[in-house]
């Protein structure tokens, strides 16, 4: 229950800022607006992630498997680090370059957080 009272409330605060960086990255035009919005998307991925860890570490205390999880995230974030670098790196020297690594963060992020909503699930 607190976890979805948790999500709600993120959902509510972040939806202004979303909608507004949706509907001017809908319209950006240069390759510096596209990689602006790229960070954004990760940024708002990101801040979604955080909210959602909280909730998910405390449900994997109560649940005996804390450190199992923490291993697992710190192992993720390295992943997820190498991964995007190695993707970006095809367009080293590129301006888009920083579009398809903010990207691939989002894109990372994004699953994670689904994944990590497996242990408010099961609480």
């Amino acid at each position: 229950m607190r976890s979805a009272l948790v999500a709600a409330l993120l959902a509510v605060t972040a939806a202004p800022a979303l909608a507004q960086a949706t509907a001017e990255c809908g319209s950006a035009t240069t390759q510096l607006e596209m990689n602006d919005c790229a960070a954004a998307r990760y940024d708002a991925a990101d801040a979604t992630l955080n909210a959602v860890w909280r909730d998910a570490i405390v449900a994997a205390r109560s649940a005996g498997v804390e450190d199992r999880l923490r291993t697992a995230q710190r192992a993720w974030i390295s992943f997820r680090d190498a991964a995007c670098t190695a993707e970006s790196a095809l367009y080293d020297g590129g301006s888009i370059r920083p579009l398809v690594h903010s990207d691939c963060l989002a894109r990372l992020t994004e699953t994670r957080t689904a994944d990590l909503r497996i242990f408010l699930e099961n609480k």
